[in-house]
């Protein structure tokens, strides 16, 4: 009998899953402390994980571990090294999240272009009368963005954002023209360049040496004023007091995060109290909908992997 390791709790579906196949057992932990974990895989065949922080340490530990599965599809949090050193596949929960997400993107782009707070505010503070006196929105019609990164997440915003009319234009050095035109959009080839013609970026990269504060002062100085930015990737890409000060010095109109570089962030960071940012945390996946297919994808792969039927595109490569 296989024993898995559930570290933070999912979804009932995915729990299903394994109760009824009678060659697994599984213990669900919220407990994330590195010794507790180290006791806790010694014996697990298979681990799923959310968020936590899985350390060379704890994976090491794991004498009999085979298989990580990521609730999710970043995995920043996972120890690559310790991985392949020994020879653990680890997967992602790659077809889950991607309409979430890009829903939650939408859902950002327009709360900033239309200053959704700001008018929420003006009427439940009595002053209806003053709405000639507040700022005007923007439409999306026509707007030029640009999606940095066009994975599964990326082709599910372009459908949206074609819908509101808009230009799309994609950077992805790993994705061809072709395959980008035929989904409505326009390939780039420099994201720094691009970005300055833009009245959107919308950011879908992974975090790594290449992408690490790729969105930095210098950039965002060169952007359009009217220029909104969202990330609802990983924190690093976007250097927060950079951003913080972009904003304040009105180089940008505003700015969408779903992500942190330090999560949660700290109580001095900047941007908590910056009122052109909108921030939520880290939550464009929690819909009721992705947090049930994303719980049963990551433990179907932990079943498909031992039955040797695991997707070679759920895999990620160490």
């Amino acid at each position: 009998m296989k024993k898995i390791l559930i570290i933070q709790p999912i979804h009932q579906e995915g729990i299903k899953l394994l109760q009824n196949n009678s060659e697994y057992e599984y213990e669900i932990v919220e407990n994330t402390d590195i010794n507790f974990l180290k006791s806790k895989i010694k014996s697990c065949d298979g681990v799923s994980i959310r968020t936590a922080n899985l350390s060379g340490e704890v994976i090491e530990a794991g004498d009999n571990l085979k298989i990580i599965s990521r609730h999710g599809v970043g995995y920043d949090n996972i120890d690559l090294e310790a991985s392949k050193k020994k020879n653990i596949t680890l997967a992602i929960t790659a077809t889950a999240n991607a309409v979430a997400v890009a829903e939650h993107v939408m859902f950002m782009i327009l709360n900033i272009s239309k200053m959704g707070n700001m008018y929420d505010e003006t009427v439940k503070n009595g002053n209806f009368n003053e709405r000639n006196k507040i700022p005007k929105t923007v439409e999306l019609w026509n707007k030029n963005i640009l999606i940095a990164g066009f994975g599964r997440i990326g082709k599910a915003l372009i459908k949206r954002c074609l819908g509101f009319e808009m230009n799309v234009f994609i950077y992805d050095p790993y994705v061809s023209e072709k395959i980008i035109e035929n989904q409505g959009g326009k390939k780039v080839e420099n994201l720094i360049k691009a970005s300055m013609d833009m009245d959107i970026v919308s950011l879908h990269m992974p975090l790594n040496n290449e992408t690490k504060n790729i969105i930095n002062y210098e950039l965002l100085k060169s952007m359009k004023k009217n220029c909104i930015i969202i990330n609802a990737a990983r924190g690093g890409i976007l250097n927060e007091v950079d951003l913080d000060r972009a904003l304040n010095e009105g180089l940008i109109f505003g700015a969408g995060l779903d992500v942190f570089e330090t999560e949660p962030p700290a109580k001095n960071n900047p941007l908590l109290k910056n009122k052109k940012v909108f921030l939520s945390p880290h939550a464009a996946a929690f819909t009721e909908e992705c947090m049930t297919r994303m719980s049963k994808e990551t433990i179907q792969n932990i079943i498909d992997f031992f039955d040797g039927k695991l997707e070679n595109s759920k895999k990620i490569k160490l």
